[in-house]
């Protein structure tokens, strides 16, 4: 954020200037845009009890920067205003309630079967706070998505940009739950929109209820080294015993909890190409994918989310997959031919699966 004192801006009509920020937003590509302040204290209480009880895992960038998570004008000094935007992800293509019940298919989460979103929001901030620029002058701010301790579903309720939801995430009554959350702060004290009244999920457990490890333990509190995103993305190590049958065919993430939310009844389909399919991902089997070289990983997965995993975890992913669909002797075969990879992570999960298939007994 560049450094401007004193922080005046007198000449603004900063209502005008946020109905066009909002507005420009929109002509961008996203959904909405809505204001909030940087008063997130009573958040703080939650995040500490959270990373205490070391529901954050191995993610311990997580715990890092402690409650600077929750105090934005910390993490960007002078920070006045916080713009936040959302962007749906959803596209065309195979039913997933359909990939899920077919254990040969790979099951792979919504928002990863497209190009990295990370990059995809960044530019298009990016865009908004150079339209701002043009329009008042050098200003402070600088772009987030999903890439520092921000704590952006709190910020996002704090803008009124929906509630969240006892899966932990933000549900808008507009557009559900899947879309992709990013934040320009500013030093600009534009008026904050308001939170809206109440939360809108009223006695419904359905996601809690769904989920395949238990990992949402009470409303609004997942144990993310229960929850297969965590496992099947964030954690380095072997992913453990007890959750490798709940996981089913799903090899990157877990959609579970949000494919039950009647919120999503209403969730957008979305027009950004960069989200488009690829590799006919929502619609692929366990086998193919397990066949893939390191090669082809780093070429068709490159631009994707999951290049980050690494092709060693995306591997000993698909194995737990392979382990846990219907018996089939090339599967078996698959398993057999990188029984010796070099990876020790693999080798595990694999013998896993071979043993859990039926394709060799337990010694």
């Amino acid at each position: 954020m560049h450094s401007l004192e004193p922080l005046n801006y007198p000449a603004i009509d900063h209502q005008a200037l946020a109905q066009s920020i909002k507005d420009w937003a929109v002509e961008l590509g996203f959904a909405r845009a809505a204001i909030s302040g940087v008063d997130l204290s009573h958040a703080e209480a939650g995040l500490s009890d959270w990373l205490e009880r070391g529901f954050h895992g191995e993610m311990d960038y997580m715990a890092r920067h402690g409650l600077k998570r929750a105090r934005p004008a910390e993490l960007v000094p002078q920070t006045r205003s916080v713009i936040s935007v959302f962007m749906p992800y959803l596209n065309e293509g195979l039913d997933p309630h359909v990939v899920l019940a077919d254990t040969s298919r790979a099951y792979i989460s919504r928002y990863a079967l497209g190009r990295d979103y990370h990059k995809v929001l960044r530019a298009r901030l990016q865009q908004l706070a150079d339209q701002i620029s043009a329009a008042i002058g050098i200003y402070g701010h600088r772009v987030f998505v999903d890439s520092a301790p921000v704590l952006e579903i709190e910020l996002a309720k704090q803008a009124g940009q929906g509630w969240r939801g006892k899966h932990s995430l933000l549900i808008n009554r507009d557009y559900g739950s899947m879309f992709f959350i990013g934040e320009l702060f500013t030093d600009l004290p534009l008026p904050p929109d308001e939170p809206l009244p109440k939360e809108h999920c009223g006695k419904c457990t359905a996601c809690i209820d769904i989920c395949p490890t238990k990992a949402i333990v009470a409303p609004y509190q997942v144990d993310a080294r229960r929850c297969i995103s965590y496992l099947t993305i964030e954690l380095k190590g072997a992913i453990p015993l007890e959750f490798r049958a709940a996981i089913g065919n799903r090899v990157y993430g877990c959609d579970d909890c949000q494919l039950v939310c009647p919120w999503n009844r209403f969730a957008a389909t979305s027009a950004e190409t960069d989200f488009a399919i690829r590799h006919g991902l929502d619609d692929i089997t366990l086998l193919e994918l397990f066949g893939w070289s390191e090669q082809d990983f780093t070429q068709k997965m490159a631009g994707s989310p999951i290049y980050r995993i690494g092709y060693a975890k995306w591997l000993s992913n698909l194995a737990i997959g392979l382990g846990n669909a219907s018996p089939d002797a090339a599967i078996g075969t698959a398993l057999l031919a990188r029984r010796g990879h070099e990876s020790e992570i693999v080798r595990e999960h694999i013998e896993w699966a071979l043993i859990n298939g039926g394709y060799i007994s337990e010694s």
